[in-house]
């Protein structure tokens, strides 16, 4: 099973490796003014979601569901983690739109838009990993605050 963790945390690097450069290269590209460089930016943009990152978040879940499976965690920890690897594979989705959009000559967002856009799965990764090695329990938490 070690090996199954393993390749789930060298996937989920992968992952998040493109999940934080792609949209990095969407502000580049909104920034970009010759075609040349446009076009240097679409070829980039798609050898980095089909050739990376997707892939990376294919293997991720899978081997992530293969520990699951295997391990039979539970506690509500992991349920607030799948909810947040469920917003993380939406982002992922997202990120495809904007692909499409920038192929198309339809992209609709400056440069500024793009560099907020990129923090959001920051927040996401120090989320999971509190959420993996502490494995908090969120209801005694919950309750713990409210009194």
């Amino acid at each position: 099973m070690l090996w199954i963790k393993s390749l789930h945390i060298i996937f989920m690097v992968t992952w998040f490796a493109g999940l934080f450069y792609l949209p990095r290269l969407f502000v580049y590209h909104a920034m970009c003014e010759d075609q040349p460089g446009k076009d240097r930016f679409k070829i980039m943009e798609r050898k980095l979601y089909y050739g990376i990152m997707t892939p990376g978040a294919v293997l991720t879940v899978i081997f992530g569901v293969w520990l699951w499976l295997g391990y039979g965690f539970s506690g509500n920890w992991l349920y607030a983690k799948l909810a947040l690897v469920a917003v993380l594979v939406y982002y992922h989705h997202y990120c495809g739109k904007f692909v499409a959009a920038f192929k198309n000559d339809m992209n609709r967002h400056g440069h500024v838009f793009y560099r907020w856009f990129n923090e959001f799965p920051v927040i996401i990764l120090f989320a999971v990993v509190i959420l993996v090695v502490l494995k908090p329990d969120l209801m005694q938490l919950a309750s713990e605050w409210l009194e």
